[in-house]
């Protein structure tokens, strides 16, 4: 353990921190969590309305804001009827831009602004899944508890997305995906090891620059690192993450993504964190192979964030890839965890990192820190303790997650953002009886998805 800026505290001297800035609501100290084991995974670019908006049209109290409509009015007043998405999601832009667009300042009426959403394309954007073509992640929202007013922490694509899914903010970072350095040979992915940059300011309102896309670590051997782990001097800050917070309190961890033989691809967390990424801490990123061992050995860690990448980057629902393959594996995963000897003291959730961006009809609002927050996102929580058929009204946004996982383990809070953050506390009972697991189900896959598999074969091996 390093001393040089981690925070030790001893967890009851936490857990008073946490109750003096109102992060413990009571009925969480009066309930004993059973809850050892807190897996986060984290599907790409989808809105609430485009994966659920359907499924909610057919249960209304499961959804208090409603469900698909059957228009949408734009800017321009232009009426929209939405439409059912196809296997193959459509490539609807999803930058800060086309997101910050879209939103329109709360009116949630831009979506023709969003790239490979206009009238050529039949406003593909507005549109959702039936349940049929998403029968396990239905399944598992019917039976478990969901959120309905879950908002990412702001108007950004994977990069950022995975980014404060570990710090609670972005770190200055404005949101967008890192780009190469003039006169310098990018690496692999879009972290500290990738020598690109990303805009950032210095606080809310200040012009932004180009800097590396790394949060530093200064306690790193400066000769090894002079600048912390970033490839040129950087002004971003330190800023510590859930994993310090584990490590503090002597808890386990493990980032499962798509590294391979060390070397991670973009949607990786640790790559971005020099304090993941250049010390020990490096060993607790694997691949998700590892995580389908670990959940069948009954060897979970404390904490688990899953961000699909390497061969999962085709399961990931991502823009261009097939809802089915994705479906099939994020209802694999619950599988995994369902059946595994842990299952008694698990609790899943599962999420999307961005919206992708499909419409949406809530509006965002703002964080504790005064940024803005992004458009609303799927959750589904999995546990055998997660009230069953349970739709969790409450506002919050993915930093409600880091707060679940500081609350159940007693850990500091990390900034305002997870402080004030409600951590999905009306979605558990401990005390009712266990829920089973539930059937999955593995669907053969459209030619359209076995044609994508087949073309990224060929591109990543064309002989």
């Amino acid at each position: 353990m390093r001393l040089g800026h981690r925070v030790l505290i001893a967890s009851a001297i936490a857990f008073a921190v946490l109750a003096a800035v109102g992060g413990v609501p009571a009925s969480a100290g009066a309930q004993s969590s059973p809850i050892q084991h807190v897996v986060v995974l984290y599907l790409e670019n989808h809105s609430f309305d485009n994966v659920f908006g359907y499924w909610c049209d057919h249960n209304r109290r499961r959804c208090p804001d409603g469900g698909m409509p059957s228009s949408v009015t734009l800017a321009d007043g232009t009426v929209v009827t939405p439409s059912v998405a196809p296997d193959t999601v459509p490539p609807a832009s999803h930058s800060v831009e086309a997101q910050t667009a879209a939103v329109d300042g709360g009116k949630m009426d831009g979506w023709a602004k969003v790239s490979g959403c206009q009238a050529s394309t039949k406003y593909a954007c507005i549109s959702g899944y039936k349940p049929s073509h998403i029968p396990n992640i239905v399944t598992l929202a019917k039976d478990f508890a969901i959120s309905d007013n879950t908002f990412s922490m702001a108007n950004s694509p994977s990069w950022a997305g995975h980014l404060y899914a570990a710090l609670a903010s972005l770190d200055g970072f404005l949101g967008d995906l890192p780009v190469a350095a003039s006169g310098v040979a990018p690496g692999p992915g879009w972290g500290c090891n990738s020598n690109k940059l990303s805009q950032w300011a210095s606080s809310l309102g200040a012009a932004s620059r180009w800097v590396p896309s790394c949060v530093p670590d200064p306690s790193l051997n400066p000769t090894q690192y002079p600048y912390g782990g970033a490839f040129e001097s950087s002004p971003v800050k330190y800023a510590p993450s859930i994993f310090d917070r584990l490590d503090a309190a002597g808890l386990s961890w493990r980032i499962y993504d798509g590294n391979k033989n060390g070397v991670s691809d973009g949607w990786a967390i640790c790559p971005s964190l020099a304090e993941c990424w250049d010390t020990r801490e490096r060993s607790n990123e694997l691949s998700v192979n590892h995580f389908v061992s670990d959940a069948a050995a009954g060897n979970l860690p404390n904490f688990s964030i899953i961000t699909p990448g390497g061969p999962y980057a085709l399961d990931s629902e991502h823009n261009g890839d097939s809802m089915t393959a994705g479906d099939n594996w994020d209802g694999q995963i619950a599988h995994d965890v369902m059946t595994s000897p842990e299952w008694s003291s698990t609790a899943l959730f599962i999420t999307y990192d961005d919206c992708g961006c499909f419409y949406d009809q809530v509006p965002p609002g703002l964080n504790p820190d005064g940024t803005a927050q992004g458009p609303r996102s799927p959750l589904v929580i999995v546990s055998p303790y997660a009230r069953p058929g349970y739709t969790d009204t409450t506002h919050t946004t993915f930093a409600g997650i880091l707060a679940y996982v500081e609350q159940t383990f007693k850990l500091a809070a990390l900034g305002p953002n997870d402080a004030d953050a409600y951590p999905f506390t009306d979605a558990f009972n401990y005390s009712q009886s266990p829920l089973k697991p539930v059937q999955i189900v593995k669907r053969r896959l459209p030619a359209s998805a076995r044609k994508i598999r087949l073309t990224s074969a060929m591109l990543k091996d064309p002989t």
